[in-house]
């Protein structure tokens, strides 16, 4: 049997700083994995403001109480729901009837329309998830949900020095019901109309958050 030996040659100057470079950018690119999970960045953000769109991303309408009646006072003062419910009668969601109720200043007739959902209606008539302080209202008529597309920007909010804060503006995506292309829709929903036109990045909304024993935690409420 023939061996051969190959002869290694000394390192040379110039591959032993090759190696050295090496060295540092693994140990940099090891040290770029350990991040603060409390940091207030968009990575650390996303899922918190995910899950809470999840659970609370619907557009409702606080119409929480079916069926609603309207009273002739409410009609001859273009009130909301004088406004909304015949286009929403228009659109098959709800259905009228004239009911007696009690003579006053607001029945002077004695009577009110009463507005129930329809089958086509009840679709939309959602539970609504429950807060720390607990709701009044366990349904609403709800038009569209939300998610997230993109976190723009964070900024720290410093107005409460014990507890940390931040402020996500992001654009989003809409699955808004197929009869909020209506025009008559748009018109009587001018905001709900809004929201679904800003879609795809032409509006950012904004969420707060908390920052907890558990991560960052979406709060209710103006921001």
């Amino acid at each position: 049997m023939n061996l051969r030996f190959i002869q290694l040659s000394q390192p040379t100057r110039t591959s032993i700083k090759t190696l050295t470079s090496i060295a540092i950018v693994c140990a940099l690119a090891a040290c770029s994995t350990d991040h603060d999970a409390n940091a207030p960045t968009a990575e650390n953000l996303a899922a918190p403001l995910d899950d809470y769109l999840a659970q609370r991303g619907d557009i409702c309408l606080a119409m929480f109480d079916w069926p609603i009646d309207l009273t002739e006072a409410e009609a001859g003062s273009g009130a909301r729901h004088a406004v909304q419910f015949p286009v929403m009668e228009q659109l098959g969601l709800v259905r009228s009837t004239i009911v007696p109720a009690p003579k006053s200043s607001q029945n002077p007739d004695g009577a009110v329309k009463r507005f129930e959902l329809t089958e086509a209606g009840r679709k939309f008539y959602k539970p609504r998830p429950s807060s720390a302080q607990g709701t009044a209202h366990a349904n609403d008529f709800c038009v569209a949900h939300l998610q997230r597309e993109k976190i723009v920007d964070v900024k720290l909010d410093t107005s409460d020095a014990q507890h940390k804060m931040a402020v996500v503006s992001y654009t989003y995506r809409i699955d808004a019901a197929p009869w909020m292309q209506s025009a008559d829709a748009q018109r009587v929903f001018p905001m709900v109309a809004r929201i679904a036109n800003g879609a795809g990045g032409k509006l950012q909304l904004r969420q707060g958050f908390t920052l907890g024993d558990k991560g960052w935690v979406a709060h209710a409420g103006p921001v």
